[in-house]
């Protein structure tokens, strides 16, 4: 299965917050434009008017303008960005040297604040992804959610280690992943 997935615009006052499930506004002419890009692809590519968003809004108001324009939207709650629990929506200053660390020393399986570990996003994307047809699917998602959709594709193991996390995908970049009949 092919899925084209775009990271949502920038969220507005974002810069330097920790920021999963936290549901933060965007300027809408971005979220137009990306609005525009996936319109284009979609015709360019002969592919249907159907887009798949996650909940939060950074996402979901995507979809929004696309229905305004004869487009299905789905929303699946599984395409959320990592649960970062107490976490989410602090500035990464005010968050505990001590919690960072032990984060960063179980990677795959601390859960940071009392959220989700990477394992549990893990399989959160792999069960959605298994879900779907076998059809090309499109979707607006967050930069972790498509981190692990990605590394999943590739069949790569979970990051033991901070470090080992790959840089984030671009505001509004499209991600093309060909995801395999049978995942990790």
């Amino acid at each position: 299965m092919e899925l084209y997935i775009w990271r949502h615009p920038k969220p507005l006052q974002a810069e330097g917050m920790c920021l999963g499930q936290t549901d933060m506004g965007v300027d809408k002419r971005k979220l137009r434009r990306l609005a525009n890009q996936i319109q284009r692809f979609a015709r360019r590519h002969q592919l249907p008017k159907v887009i798949w968003v996650s909940p939060l809004q950074r996402s979901a108001r995507v979809g929004d303008i696309l229905v305004g324009r004869g487009w299905q939207c789905k929303v699946a709650d599984e395409l959320a960005e990592v649960d970062f629990g107490g976490w989410d929506g602090c500035h990464w200053s005010t968050v505990p040297r001590a919690e960072i660390d032990a984060w960063c020393a179980d990677f795959a399986d601390y859960a940071p604040g009392g959220g989700e570990s990477v394992r549990q996003l893990f399989a959160r994307v792999a069960g959605w992804l298994h879900s779907l047809p076998a059809t090309p699917q499109l979707a607006v998602g967050h930069a972790g959610w498509i981190t692990a959709a990605r590394l999943l594709s590739e069949d790569k193991a979970i990051p033991a280690i901070a470090a080992d996390w790959p840089r984030p995908v671009a505001y509004r970049k499209l991600s093309r992943l060909t995801i395999p009949a049978a995942l990790p």
